[in-house]
């Protein structure tokens, strides 16, 4: 609600499909940085990282961008330049940005931070299924009978589904939670979940093979849906795999921390308790088997039959608003959008031919290959449009060195966030408010999003993106995001039939939507999967790399909390601060009592990786052996404690196991002092000459 150009209220539309008339509190409330003094407006450049910024004209700015670039590639190489694309912004944005990558600068070299979050949920899915996405819409869990929440805090991190589940099990369904810590969903006012397994960090295959093993080995799975839908010879060699001893509760218990006889009894429910739907998050994505986990969840939801209907099904809990629709734009260095791989001729034949330009057939460089690179003297220069690599990124100590390598750091944002310390040029950004596209959310619902005042800074994004493209000589003509869509639809089957007009007439549509599926799909693999037959695969357990020892005999693990949206760029320039004004960590009652740590003190928090300090929280919601903190807050620091170790098949960060120690600390560490003075000094801006 608008009192002229001045936002004054947010309300949830009644009839949306996806919410239905929920809203959680950071939509509800966390409006107000749209008209935050901190805002930038204008766009800036400075020679240096260490000079204050200078105001320039649009125009100054977009020339003195593109000719750095041109420069760069012209010297050091057309691979020396790259760009990150954003889970905010919109479909028709993101996709731009990795056009202007792939057609403009001439190289693969585009990522986001999709891929920090959720690219093992599109590996582990294409792989089993066909498709990288979850299978289910949100009306679903309204027919759902038991449910397990794994490595996801939907109460937190997605209040509008929680409140739906919560709706469901207040009706009968049973629950099942996977988790190292004791979430307000296993138990709070009128719900409680009737298996808690608290497994150690890092653990989750060993739990989800020892669930496969009971159903297996006491012959629980859904043999019709099985030989129907799946390849029988596979799951037979899968069966013999799982069904080894070493894969039994009582065998993993050590290992795992969850006790044998109550994961045994989670099994027998899952597997017989009706429709068994699964939903997860980035508790089993940030892992370093993360791609393994994703696929051991596939296995368990074939064995049982539960897909493609309603009720059931493999449903990942997205991290950001638009995460689903960066993968499906293309923003990974290896897949242009539709999931397809670069070197597939047919596929680079279609975008060609509307693009007018060659695409590079070998994969391009991911962020952390970016900042090796940057180190070693071969990358030069990067655009980030809507991220924060320097607060979200792992290891913070190494994206500082690959930023401060760079000759052309290139910031498109609202604020001057913690990536923009070390940048050159800063690209005044507009909010969802001040712009037309699409948002895809994690159900694959394409919805649209409809400006509703006019930029405050002049431009929307994906204006300045073309703006960019065209001062390098690309020859773009969009004259609306409606066009942009257009593109996608001709050259992305699930889009194919995806259009404005449409939008307007139904609100919203799931992919796919194309000849085949006209009116969407709100279900996937109703009458096969989309590689034919599913694919059970042998799910390993391999332990992490990051060990505890005598230095670091802790676990940390790391989330998210209700009031605040990832790093906070946006929700701490609102009210919602006064629900979570920093960082804590918890800790269980008996490691602060041995460490003579009392709630509310400082302690230092350190890795192997680096240290900071936060206030402690004492509190048995973590069990002894395992601390947790989030990541909202710059002064904490978090990422500077987490390690380069991820995933080993897409390179997901391994946020969620970490070995650290903790002692009383007297307040910031010397890292956090240093980083602080070096932000303050990076943030000054010259007055506008007269």
């Amino acid at each position: 609600e608008l009192n002229g150009d001045e936002l004054v209220r947010m309300v949830p539309y009644k009839h949306g499909e996806a919410n239905r008339g929920h809203s959680c509190v950071k939509g509800r409330f966390a409006w107000g940085y749209a008209n935050h003094s901190d805002r930038i407006l204008n766009p800036m450049i400075r020679d240096k990282v260490t000079d204050p910024w200078r105001e320039v004209s649009w125009d100054e700015a977009i020339s003195y961008t593109a000719n750095k670039l041109r420069d760069l590639q012209a010297k050091h190489g057309v691979k020396s330049i790259g760009g990150i694309t954003s889970s905010r912004c919109t479909n028709e944005e993101t996709y731009l940005v990795q056009k202007l990558i792939r057609s403009t600068f001439g190289n693969n070299n585009t990522d986001t931070c999709a891929r920090v979050c959720h690219s093992p949920t599109g590996y582990g899915l294409k792989t089993a299924f066909g498709t990288s996405a979850g299978t289910q819409n949100f009306d679903s869990v309204e027919e759902t009978d038991v449910v397990i929440i794994i490595g996801a805090n939907p109460t937190d991190g997605h209040p509008v589904f929680a409140s739906r589940l919560k709706k469901r099990l207040r009706q009968g369904a049973k629950l099942i939670v996977i988790d190292p810590r004791r979430t307000d969903i296993v138990r709070s006012a009128h719900i409680e979940a009737q298996h808690h397994l608290p497994l150690l960090p890092g653990t989750n295959v060993a739990v989800l093979s020892s669930i496969a093993h009971v159903i297996v080995t006491e012959g629980l799975m859904d043999e019709d849906f099985i030989r129907t839908r799946c390849d029988w010879d596979e799951f037979t060699h899968y069966a013999e795999f799982i069904s080894d001893p070493r894969h039994s509760p009582e065998a993993t218990a050590m290992l795992t921390g969850v006790d044998a006889a109550e994961l045994r009894a989670a099994a027998k429910l899952f597997a017989t308790g009706g429709n068994g739907s699964i939903y997860y998050g980035l508790g089993v994505t940030e892992h370093s088997q993360g791609s393994t986990t994703v696929m051991a969840i596939a296995n368990l939801a074939m064995m049982t039959g539960n897909l493609g209907k309603n009720g059931v099904g493999v449903n990942p809990l997205r991290g950001q608003n638009n995460v689903q629709g960066a993968c499906d734009m293309g923003s990974f260095p290896h897949e242009l959008p539709g999931y397809r791989h670069v070197s597939d001729d047919a596929t680079r034949d279609v975008f060609e031919a509307i693009w007018g330009t060659k695409i590079d057939p070998e994969p391009g460089l991911r962020i952390p290959n970016m900042l090796d690179a940057a180190v070693d003297g071969s990358f030069k220069g990067i655009y980030i449009q809507g991220e924060d690599i320097l607060q979200s990124d792992p290891d913070t100590k190494h994206v500082k060195a690959g930023l401060e390598a760079m000759e052309c750091v290139i910031v498109h944002d609202l604020f001057l966030n913690e990536t923009a310390n070390y940048a050159h040029v800063f690209l005044p950004g507009s909010t969802f408010l001040e712009k037309d596209g699409t948002f895809t959310n994690a159900e694959r619902r394409i919805n649209r999003v409809r400006k509703v005042m006019a930029p405050k800074n002049g431009y929307a994004d994906w204006e300045i993106t073309m703006m960019l493209a065209n001062a390098m000589d690309s020859g773009w003509t969009y004259t609306h995001p409606a066009q942009v869509m257009d593109e996608i639809a001709a050259t992305t089957p699930g889009f194919a039939n995806v259009s404005y007009e449409m939008l307007e007439t139904r609100g919203s549509v799931q992919w796919p939507c194309n000849d085949d599926k006209p009116d969407g799909s709100p279900i996937m693999h109703i009458d096969g999967f989309a590689r034919g037959k599913g694919q059970f695969i042998i799910t390993e357990y391999v332990a992490t790399d990051e060990k505890t020892g005598p230095r670091f005999p802790l676990l940390l693990t790391t989330g998210r909390i209700l009031s605040q949206y990832n790093v906070g760029a946006q929700t701490r320039r609102t009210e919602n601060t006064v629900w979570h004004e920093e960082d804590l960590l918890e800790i269980h009652p008996h490691d602060a009592e041995v460490r003579g740590i009392r709630d509310g003190q400082f302690v230092r928090l350190a890795s192997r990786a680096g240290e900071t300090s936060l206030r402690a929280h004492i509190t048995d919601r973590v069990s002894t052996g395992v601390v947790y903190t989030t990541f909202h807050h710059p002064d904490t620091q978090a990422n500077v404690i987490t390690t380069d170790y991820s995933d080993w098949a897409t390179n997901c960060p391994e946020y969620k196991v970490t070995a650290v120690q903790v002692a009383l600390s007297n307040g910031p560490s010397e890292w956090q002092e240093d980083y602080n003075a070096q932000a303050e000094h990076s943030r000054r801006i010259l007055p506008a000459a007269e």
